[in-house]
Order: C-alpha cells, then structure tokens, then sequence
C-alpha cells in the first residue's frame, strides 16, 4: 500500500505542477496559448490521480498532497527553471514531507 500512495502522489505532483507550470509559461514567458490548454488538462488529470489514492478521505489526501506538492514544487524549480533552494527550502519540504508521512502512514485506531 505505500508504495500505492507514494507513487500516486508522484504522479499527481507531476499532473499539477508540470499543468500549473505550463499555464505560468503560456502567461507569463510568451509560450504558445496551447500550452496552456495542455496544462489545463493536466491539472484535470491530477484531480483524477487523487481519487485513485486508497484512502477514503478526501480531506485528508489533499492535505497530504500539500506537503507532496511543496517539496514537488521545489524540485521541479531545480529541474526545470535552474532554482537553488536554499537551507530554509529544504528545510521546509522535509518538515511537509514528515507531516505527509505522518498523516497517511500513522496508525490509526477505529473510533467506536
């Protein structure tokens, strides 16, 4: 099952930031409109890529995306922007990163 939520969360960090990322290029670095139109769709399917999750919260996987999605972000300024984070980035994208091993991989006791 972890190996389920952590390949699905990657995934959908990639639908969604590399969807909002084409989006930013369209409007704000002169890209061609439809990259736009495919980023648009790619943010579609990152909402898709949620519900595949096993859990079924759905509060509780976008919340845990969150974190998914800050470290996601950062890596992908490094990757694809030349972005250097610097200790603080890092910092904060393990801190989201144990907040997102916390809330879906604690065991949970069933409320009576």
């Amino acid at each position: 099952m972890i190996l389920k939520v952590v390949v699905l969360f990657a995934l959908a960090a990639v639908a969604e930031i590399g969807g909002a990322w084409m989006v930013w290029q369209a409007v704000r670095e002169g890209r061609p409109w439809w990259w736009a139109g495919i980023g648009l769709i790619a943010l579609g399917v990152y909402g898709f890529l949620a519900t595949l999750q096993p859990d079924p919260h759905f509060g509780r996987i976008l919340a845990a995306y969150g974190g998914v999605f800050v470290a996601g972000s950062l890596a992908w300024g490094v990757a694809l922007d030349g972005f250097r984070p610097d200790r603080w980035d890092i910092l904060g994208a393990g801190v989201c990163l144990a907040g997102v091993a916390i809330i879906m991989f604690a065991p949970r006791v069933p409320v009576s």
